[in-house]
């Protein structure tokens, strides 16, 4: 990124059926966007066309581009990624949506692996009609597709809202695989991703994690379970011993239950739902999904494809554009925290004698 310049967020069209084009719609009709980035949505002016006219958002214009090189600062931008004519069903589940979604993401990532985009806001798609449109190549989600391509092993869903951060040990698993996929190592090393996060994404110098328990009542001192003293316990004594600040584990439902989770900077929950349920609950319309651990800077809103929705000018923008703003603001902690830790002085301890001082 050019830190001189607007930062460049590429937006992935998603499911052209479901609720992501009217919410990009919604977002990007908003002119103070282009204050603080550039948007180029990867996808056809055609699409938008279609949507502008089902919706009735008529004054909705995009600059059509060619190319990176050929957006308008000024304007939210459509990056031609195909010229032929696609059909569009809003609410219905096809395989042409899962096809253009996965071009349209396949391109974007390309694009931000190349540094010509400065971030990537993905919307919603369906993963069980990418399959088809990859020749029935399994596609598990946005963060594990980004990590793969990204080559980031050691990385982390990671949700945001202004109440709370949550993070998730595990991603997505059946319940049944969770607690033999947990180890004192792979915790501690969700935690460095979440600890580096904390401070070069969001500029916690010091972060305090709260280490959800796996079992009822955190295992009840292993009377159900001994996965929380085995494993999660030791995963904070073993964190704390490289100077991350992670306590627990604590019981999942007493520590929302109380709101104990507003002591902390971030949690981690040790499977999806047991992360998402009280992070939606919390924050449903405002929340953002966020990839930690990413050499770069990748949200999307917390909501799906939302195909009850699609097409009838009922979808709310909050998210996607809370996820969009999420973008801008983590570009610039990182450069912000660039510039801090680049070139530190050599540390050279103080000599008493300079001080002193003769009565």
């Amino acid at each position: 990124m050019n830190r001189s310049k607007t930062p460049i967020i590429g937006i992935t069209l998603g499911d052209v059926n479901g609720v992501g084009p009217e919410v990009i719609i919604k977002t990007l009709m908003d002119q103070r966007i282009t204050e603080f980035c550039i948007p180029v949505v990867y996808a056809s002016p055609k699409i938008f066309s279609f949507y502008k006219k089902l919706l009735g958002y008529n004054e909705f214009n995009l600059f059509i581009a060619k190319g990176v090189d050929q957006l308008n600062a000024k304007r939210p931008n459509v990056l031609v990624c195909w010229e032929e004519e696609i059909e569009i069903k809003p609410g219905e589940i096809t395989d042409i949506a899962g096809k253009y979604a996965l071009r349209s993401l396949e391109l974007a990532t390309a694009d931000l692996k190349e540094g010509k985009i400065d971030g990537l806001l993905t919307a919603p798609l369906n993963k069980h009609n990418i399959p088809a449109a990859q020749g029935g190549e399994k596609f598990i989600g946005h963060t594990e597709y980004l990590a793969h391509a990204l080559s980031a092993p050691e990385h982390l869903m990671f949700l945001l809202s202004s109440e709370l951060k949550m993070g998730l040990a595990t991603g997505h698993l059946p319940l049944k695989e969770v607690a033999g996929k947990l180890s004192v190592e792979k915790i501690v090393s969700k935690l460095r991703v979440m600890k580096k996060s904390l401070f070069s994404d969001f500029g916690i110098s010091k972060p305090r994690i709260a280490l959800l328990g796996l079992n009822p009542h955190a295992g009840d001192n292993g009377l159900l379970g001994t996965e929380d003293k085995d494993i999660i316990a030791k995963a904070a004594e073993a964190a704390q011993n490289e100077n991350i600040y992670a306590f627990g584990p604590y019981p999942a439902d007493g520590f929302f239950g109380s709101r104990q989770y507003k002591s902390f900077d971030a949690v981690m929950a040790m499977y999806h739902d047991q992360g998402l349920i009280p992070f939606k609950h919390l924050a449903f319309e405002e929340g953002v999904n966020y990839t930690a651990g990413l050499a770069a800077v990748r949200t999307s809103p917390d909501h799906g494809t939302g195909y009850n929705l699609a097409g009838k000018n009922q979808a709310s923008e909050i998210s996607f554009r809370n996820a969009l703003y999420a973008a801008v603001d983590i570009i610039r902690h990182r450069h912000n925290s660039d510039e801090i830790t680049a070139n530190p002085l050599p540390f050279t301890p103080l000599r008493r004698e300079r001080f002193r001082i003769d009565f």
